[in-house]
Protein backbone atom coordinates (compact mmCIF):
# COMPACT_ATOMS: atom_id res chain seq x y z
CA UNK A 1 0.00 0.00 0.00
CA UNK A 2 1.27 3.76 -0.75
CA UNK A 3 1.74 6.34 2.10
CA UNK A 4 1.35 8.78 -0.94
CA UNK A 5 -0.85 11.88 0.33
CA UNK A 6 -4.30 12.00 -0.47
CA UNK A 7 -6.47 14.61 -1.35
CA UNK A 8 -8.02 15.83 1.94
CA UNK A 9 -11.61 16.02 0.12
CA UNK A 10 -14.31 16.84 -2.33
CA UNK A 11 -13.85 20.13 -3.73
CA UNK A 12 -16.80 19.96 -5.99
CA UNK A 13 -18.50 17.58 -8.98
CA UNK A 14 -19.65 19.34 -11.95
CA UNK A 15 -22.65 18.47 -14.05
CA UNK A 16 -24.58 20.10 -16.95
CA UNK A 17 -27.91 20.99 -16.34
CA UNK A 18 -30.68 21.54 -18.91
CA UNK A 19 -32.30 24.55 -16.51
CA UNK A 20 -31.16 26.09 -13.44
CA UNK A 21 -34.04 26.52 -11.44
CA UNK A 22 -35.18 23.69 -12.38
CA UNK A 23 -31.54 22.47 -10.70
CA UNK A 24 -31.96 24.64 -8.01
CA UNK A 25 -35.32 24.35 -6.62
CA UNK A 26 -34.18 20.19 -6.78
CA UNK A 27 -31.30 20.67 -4.93
CA UNK A 28 -31.73 23.57 -2.74
CA UNK A 29 -35.93 22.84 -1.68
CA UNK A 30 -36.04 19.33 -1.85
CA UNK A 31 -32.45 18.39 -1.17
CA UNK A 32 -31.60 20.54 1.32
CA UNK A 33 -28.46 21.81 -0.21
CA UNK A 34 -27.96 25.59 0.09
CA UNK A 35 -27.01 27.61 -3.30
CA UNK A 36 -23.59 28.48 -1.92
CA UNK A 37 -22.44 30.82 -5.23
CA UNK A 38 -23.39 31.58 -8.78
CA UNK A 39 -20.70 32.38 -11.61
CA UNK A 40 -22.14 34.05 -14.89
CA UNK A 41 -19.18 33.99 -17.30
CA UNK A 42 -17.65 34.25 -20.56
CA UNK A 43 -14.28 32.81 -21.61
CA UNK A 44 -13.02 31.27 -24.68
CA UNK A 45 -12.90 26.95 -23.90
CA UNK A 46 -12.43 24.62 -26.31
CA UNK A 47 -11.50 27.31 -29.19
CA UNK A 48 -14.65 29.30 -29.05
CA UNK A 49 -16.04 31.71 -26.33
CA UNK A 50 -18.88 30.11 -24.35
CA UNK A 51 -21.26 31.72 -22.24
CA UNK A 52 -21.98 30.09 -19.45
CA UNK A 53 -23.58 29.89 -15.52
CA UNK A 54 -21.78 27.80 -13.07
CA UNK A 55 -23.62 27.01 -9.86
CA UNK A 56 -22.45 25.42 -6.50
CA UNK A 57 -25.25 23.81 -3.55
CA UNK A 58 -23.29 23.40 -0.69
CA UNK A 59 -22.16 20.03 1.30
CA UNK A 60 -21.33 20.02 5.02
CA UNK A 61 -17.52 19.51 4.92
CA UNK A 62 -17.11 22.82 2.50
CA UNK A 63 -17.30 20.52 -0.85
CA UNK A 64 -19.83 21.18 -3.58
CA UNK A 65 -21.90 19.71 -6.06
CA UNK A 66 -21.80 22.52 -9.31
CA UNK A 67 -24.11 22.70 -12.42
CA UNK A 68 -23.34 24.55 -15.43
CA UNK A 69 -25.86 25.75 -17.97
CA UNK A 70 -25.01 27.42 -21.42
CA UNK A 71 -26.14 30.58 -22.85
CA UNK A 72 -25.94 29.04 -26.58
CA UNK A 73 -28.31 26.12 -27.49
CA UNK A 74 -25.17 25.19 -29.69
CA UNK A 75 -22.54 24.89 -26.72
CA UNK A 76 -25.52 23.17 -24.69
CA UNK A 77 -25.56 20.51 -26.80
CA UNK A 78 -22.43 20.26 -27.45
CA UNK A 79 -21.38 19.87 -23.52
CA UNK A 80 -24.60 17.71 -22.04
CA UNK A 81 -26.53 17.02 -20.45
CA UNK A 82 -27.42 13.71 -22.01
CA UNK A 83 -26.82 11.30 -19.05
CA UNK A 84 -27.03 7.55 -19.48
CA UNK A 85 -29.77 5.83 -17.65
CA UNK A 86 -27.93 3.30 -15.49
CA UNK A 87 -28.21 3.39 -11.39
CA UNK A 88 -24.50 2.58 -11.59
CA UNK A 89 -23.47 6.32 -12.87
CA UNK A 90 -24.74 8.60 -9.82
CA UNK A 91 -23.52 11.21 -7.22
CA UNK A 92 -23.62 9.22 -3.46
CA UNK A 93 -23.89 11.73 -0.40
CA UNK A 94 -23.14 10.15 2.42
CA UNK A 95 -25.45 11.42 5.69
CA UNK A 96 -26.41 10.81 9.25
CA UNK A 97 -29.72 9.53 10.00
CA UNK A 98 -31.25 12.64 11.14
CA UNK A 99 -30.24 14.64 7.57
CA UNK A 100 -31.42 11.28 5.72
CA UNK A 101 -34.91 11.46 7.63
CA UNK A 102 -35.11 15.40 6.38
CA UNK A 103 -34.66 14.43 3.16
CA UNK A 104 -37.16 11.90 2.63
CA UNK A 105 -39.40 13.74 4.76
CA UNK A 106 -38.99 16.67 1.92
CA UNK A 107 -38.67 13.68 -0.84
CA UNK A 108 -42.30 12.62 -0.01
CA UNK A 109 -43.56 16.29 0.18
CA UNK A 110 -42.55 17.21 -3.07
CA UNK A 111 -44.58 13.98 -4.67
CA UNK A 112 -41.73 11.85 -5.76
CA UNK A 113 -42.43 8.03 -5.52
CA UNK A 114 -41.44 4.69 -7.03
CA UNK A 115 -39.56 4.86 -9.72
CA UNK A 116 -38.13 8.36 -9.34
CA UNK A 117 -36.97 7.55 -5.37
CA UNK A 118 -36.08 3.74 -3.63
CA UNK A 119 -34.63 2.94 -1.27
CA UNK A 120 -31.83 -0.17 -0.70
CA UNK A 121 -30.29 -2.04 1.80
CA UNK A 122 -27.15 -2.67 0.59
CA UNK A 123 -25.98 -4.20 4.40
CA UNK A 124 -22.83 -1.93 5.25
CA UNK A 125 -25.44 0.83 4.80
CA UNK A 126 -29.31 2.00 3.45
CA UNK A 127 -29.39 3.88 0.74
CA UNK A 128 -31.84 6.64 -0.41
CA UNK A 129 -31.89 6.92 -4.53
CA UNK A 130 -34.05 9.73 -6.43
CA UNK A 131 -33.37 10.98 -9.96
CA UNK A 132 -32.67 15.09 -10.21
CA UNK A 133 -34.29 17.18 -13.28
CA UNK A 134 -32.03 16.01 -15.85
CA UNK A 135 -32.33 12.80 -14.67
CA UNK A 136 -29.21 11.89 -12.66
CA UNK A 137 -29.78 9.36 -9.97
CA UNK A 138 -28.44 11.62 -6.33
CA UNK A 139 -28.35 8.57 -3.38
CA UNK A 140 -27.81 9.02 0.14
CA UNK A 141 -25.56 6.46 2.18
CA UNK A 142 -26.64 5.93 6.06
CA UNK A 143 -24.26 3.67 7.08
CA UNK A 144 -24.76 1.08 9.88
CA UNK A 145 -23.58 1.21 13.27
CA UNK A 146 -21.21 -1.39 12.34
CA UNK A 147 -19.70 0.20 9.58
CA UNK A 148 -16.25 0.93 10.64
CA UNK A 149 -15.62 -3.02 11.52
CA UNK A 150 -17.15 -3.79 7.62
CA UNK A 151 -14.45 -0.87 6.19
CA UNK A 152 -11.79 -2.82 8.23
CA UNK A 153 -12.63 -6.21 6.78
CA UNK A 154 -12.91 -4.88 3.35
CA UNK A 155 -9.76 -2.66 3.22
CA UNK A 156 -7.60 -6.04 4.85
CA UNK A 157 -8.75 -8.04 1.73
CA UNK A 158 -9.50 -5.63 -0.92
CA UNK A 159 -7.16 -6.60 -3.38
CA UNK A 160 -7.24 -10.01 -2.87
CA UNK A 161 -11.56 -9.88 -3.73
CA UNK A 162 -10.87 -7.97 -6.55
CA UNK A 163 -8.50 -10.81 -7.79
CA UNK A 164 -10.55 -13.61 -7.00
CA UNK A 165 -13.27 -12.03 -9.16
CA UNK A 166 -11.12 -10.73 -11.69
CA UNK A 167 -9.75 -14.27 -12.39
CA UNK A 168 -13.77 -15.33 -12.73
CA UNK A 169 -14.91 -16.26 -9.12
CA UNK A 170 -17.92 -14.21 -8.83
CA UNK A 171 -19.29 -15.22 -5.75
CA UNK A 172 -21.00 -12.69 -2.99
CA UNK A 173 -19.05 -11.48 -0.36
CA UNK A 174 -21.97 -9.69 1.23
CA UNK A 175 -23.00 -11.37 4.36
CA UNK A 176 -25.00 -8.51 5.46
CA UNK A 177 -28.31 -6.91 4.69
CA UNK A 178 -30.65 -8.03 1.34
CA UNK A 179 -27.29 -9.21 -0.34
CA UNK A 180 -26.72 -12.58 1.14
Amino acid sequence: MTTNKLPSRLHHTAYVSKDLEKTRAFYEDVIGLPLVSTWCEKDVLFGSERIYCHCFFGLQDGSALAFFQFASDEDQKLFGPEIPSSPFIHIALHVDEETLSEIEGRIAKAGFKEPETYTLDHGYCRSVYIKDPDGMIVEFALDVPEVEAINELRVSDAHSELKRWLAGDYHSNNTYGTHR
